[in-house]
């Protein structure tokens, strides 16, 4: 071999031996714990609210009033604005329309409990997550000591838990008004209802609706509250249950919505879950189930998939594909709608008493709450699976 032929065969090898992809994209799955770093930062800061009480502020005023130096305090801006939570006007800085909706003490929708609870009692576990995997069960509380994943949180947390559960479940109850058409229903059963909001925003699409939020004992005294707050103590009702417990589910309701529940339990306890509901429904009733599906082939999508492996910390369930749904249901026909970036599949039908075993449902993906159940913040009494 000649020696142009050694430096062209040399070339050609150097270019096989180089890697086809780039790591840059990987890097950005190491660090993406980052950017909620940077949230829980500024969030317990109060950064958002100092901004908007002084309309706008400057790097130097901030850190005055924080107490900080200059130099992290500026640090932190510059995060934030490249996380798109601030926007830069000349010298100052100013709340982006996201942070200024959700990050503002006071405002409505103010997410708090929400990041205090991803930040201060979720994070942590999430680093044993390979001790779960090993395990096989629940990590963030013992269950062969405590009765559920409640057991032993106190007050403070829970209160946190419920309040971050219902900022998220009013803008996911929106979009399940719009996904499922419930104008020939009258008397909704909301099990694991959780602090109500879906029961308030369905009623506020629906108004001939009338709800009944059947929750454990200690949910039932938030969603009265939240109920109350809403002005429709006169249509919400709220009534203590357990959903294994109790022999049979409370009868009078002509459609029952299970959202973000059944990914708490494991196949078998879904099914006594849905034949319960089944059984509580009269001819031509409907069932919803709504929840945020893996795909049929297990590749995806990232957030059902993540959050499968949330639940693995937190509760004996995971994110079921829709196949997975029809052991025990029907399978009507489906239609798919996208909203707010993410896809929900929907599935439509009605009860039929000739087959107590198979309740039809109308199934829908995505939702945030609790359950009725031996639940745990953080799981479908939501956690991250807001419901």
């Amino acid at each position: 071999m000649n020696k142009a032929s050694k430096r062209i065969a040399g070339r050609t090898a150097r270019a096989v031996a180089e890697p086809a992809v780039c790591p840059l994209p990987r890097m950005q799955i190491s660090t993406d714990f980052w950017a909620s770093k940077t949230l829980a930062a500024a969030h317990d800061l109060d950064i958002f609210t100092h901004i908007a009480d002084a309309g706008r502020a400057t790097a130097e005023s901030l850190a005055r009033a924080l107490r900080v130096a200059l130099r992290p305090a500026e640090m932190l801006l510059t995060g934030c604005a490249s996380l798109g939570l601030l926007e830069r006007r000349g010298d100052r800085y100013a709340n982006s329309a996201v942070a200024d909706a959700f990050l503002v003490r006071g405002r409505p929708y103010y997410f708090d409990g929400g990041i205090e609870m991803l930040d201060r009692r979720l994070y942590p576990w999430w680093g044993n997550l390979t001790g779960a995997i090993h395990a096989n069960r629940p990590t963030t509380w013992d269950p062969d000591r405590q009765g559920s994943l409640f057991e032993g949180e106190g007050p403070v947390m829970l209160a946190v838990f419920w309040e971050a559960m219902h900022s998220l479940s009013t803008f996911t109850a929106r979009v399940l008004g719009e996904a499922v058409d419930l104008s020939s229903y009258r008397r909704l059963r909301d099990v694991g209802g959780g602090s109500a909001a879906y029961d308030v925003e369905l009623y506020r699409r629906y108004p001939q609706l009338t709800a009944t939020v059947y929750d454990l004992p200690f949910v039932e005294d938030i969603a009265a509250r939240k109920i109350a707050d809403a002005g429709l103590s006169g249509r919400i009702q709220t009534v203590a249950g357990d959903f294994f417990a109790d022999a049979s589910l409370p009868a009078g309701h002509d459609v029952i919505l299970l959202s973000m529940i059944l990914h708490d339990w494991r196949e078998e306890r879904c099914r006594e879950i849905l034949r319960k509901c089944y059984a509580a429904l009269p001819g031509g009733g409907a069932l919803i189930v709504s929840e945020l599906l893996v795909n049929d082939e297990k590749t995806g999508p990232a957030p059902a998939a993540l959050m499968s492996l949330h639940i693995l910390i937190e509760t004996e369930g995971r994110n079921y594909a829709s196949p997975e749904y029809g052991g025990g249901c029907a399978r009507p026909a489906s239609s798919t709608r996208t909203r707010c970036g993410s896809t929900r599949r929907v599935r439509t039908g009605r009860s039929s008493h000739a087959r107590p075993d198979a309740p039809r449902v109308r199934r829908s993906a995505r939702s945030a709450r609790s359950g009725a159940g031996h639940r745990a913040p953080g799981a479908s009494a939501d956690g991250t699976h807001a419901r």
